[in-house]
């Protein structure tokens, strides 16, 4: 296992959002305005209702978003999405350990794992997944795991049959029954990106010296990735509660979901070295070196969890809010946050783009606090 010692803290460049996007795509710098949702009624709303169908290429209305069938059912907690290149889907199950695969177009589920290391509770246990970009040739998959002492990021192999032993690249990050953060994305520049939480321990989110609360980017054997912003440090930006999504748009910028406290759940726009400002802001706070949010929603209709890119749009899946939101982005902005699939399908945790294009969105109706309904949880397709 491998054990990285503290650091001492080191000065850190606050990069503070001076002007954002217009209304045309420009870039040109207008004042940070963040956007508030405005949410739908209560009631189930979008293209389809009740029980997803098979699959189904029919023709839809132009600009329909439509669950049109259902990948999985009988999962227990899928909190993490990774596709190969083969077209498989690999899925981890939070609270049964088991590593799932979904293979060709029947979608057979088989078990090619199950982690021991992980020990579920609360909000931890088996979380996010990643897909090396050089999977073809490396054949090595990323995993975020709660253990009985801390939360660490593992590799192992998988060469299309069992999973391989797993290699700790990186531990001592905080655990806790509450917000342990999990998700993994590599970027476009091939580093890792994995998120944390502050397991309740506000402070934690703004000492540099503790990887709690944080958004960490590192290379695949674990070490700061070059030309992080605090030297020696897998640290990419501080100041979050408990981001549970991440999603790189086509011009290859980092978009985070996070979990707020009682009033605000927030969309950021991430840039390195900057401070997003909990636990001193939740939602807009318009202060000095903190970075306003460019989203909020309340949080009864949101708890964001997985993010996802496609086509000019991020999608992102709600927890609480028992539905998916899509928010256009023109330029560097995010707005126009527009909710589909309200309360049909119960808790919506993670969110991913399928080679095909369209969306696989997963539930999260048996962790405790959802009703599960017959076959939860489930894992939906969508057409965008």
């Amino acid at each position: 296992m491998r054990r990285r010692a503290a650091r001492p803290a080191l000065p850190i460049v606050l990069l503070v959002v001076t002007g954002l996007l217009a209304a045309c795509s420009d870039d040109s710098e207008t004042p940070n305005l963040t956007v508030t949702a405005s949410p739908s009624a209560d009631q189930p709303t979008g293209s389809s209702s009740g029980s997803p169908t098979p699959e189904s290429d029919s023709p839809q209305p132009p600009g329909a978003t439509e669950v049109v069938g259902t990948i999985a059912t009988g999962l227990a907690v899928p909190w993490g999405l990774a596709f190969l290149p083969n077209g498989d889907a690999i899925v981890t199950e939070r609270d049964s350990q088991r590593v799932l695969r979904i293979h060709g177009p029947q979608h057979r589920v088989e078990v090619i794992a199950t982690l021991d290391d992980a020990a579920p509770g609360g909000e931890g246990g088996l979380l996010g997944v990643a897909a090396s970009p050089d999977f073809a040739t490396d054949h090595e998959l990323f995993f975020y795991v709660t253990t009985a002492t801390d939360n660490r990021i593992a590799k192992a192999s998988y060469d299309g049959g069992r999973l391989g032993p797993l290699e700790v690249i990186l531990d001592g990050i905080p655990n806790g029954f509450i917000h342990d953060g999990g998700r993994l994305a590599f970027g476009p520049d091939g580093y890792l990106y994995a998120s944390t939480g502050e397991t309740g321990n506000d402070a934690l989110a703004q000492d540099t010296d503790s990887l709690g609360g944080k958004i960490l980017r590192i290379t695949t054997d674990g070490d700061p990735a070059p030309g992080n912003p605090i030297d020696g440090s897998p640290i990419w930006s501080y100041g979050h509660r408990n981001v549970q999504g991440l999603a790189f748009d086509d011009r290859d910028r980092l978009w985070a979901s996070e979990f707020g406290a009682s009033t605000f759940d927030e969309l950021n726009l991430i840039e390195p070295g900057d401070n997003y400002g909990w636990p001193t802001v939740e939602g807009r706070g318009g202060k000095a070196g903190l970075v306003d949010p460019q989203v909020v929603w309340d949080t009864d209709v949101a708890s964001p969890s997985g993010l996802a890119w496609s086509d000019g749009y991020l999608w992102l899946a709600s927890l609480r809010g028992r539905r998916l939101w899509r928010i256009d982005v023109v330029g560097k902005r995010a707005t126009d946050p527009t909710d589909f699939f309200v309360g049909e399908y119960g808790r919506m945790r993670t969110v991913a783009v399928a080679p095909d294009g369209r969306l696989w969105v997963t539930t999260s109706n048996r962790d405790g606090r959802g009703s599960p309904a017959d076959g939860d949880d489930r894992i939906l397709v969508i057409r965008p």
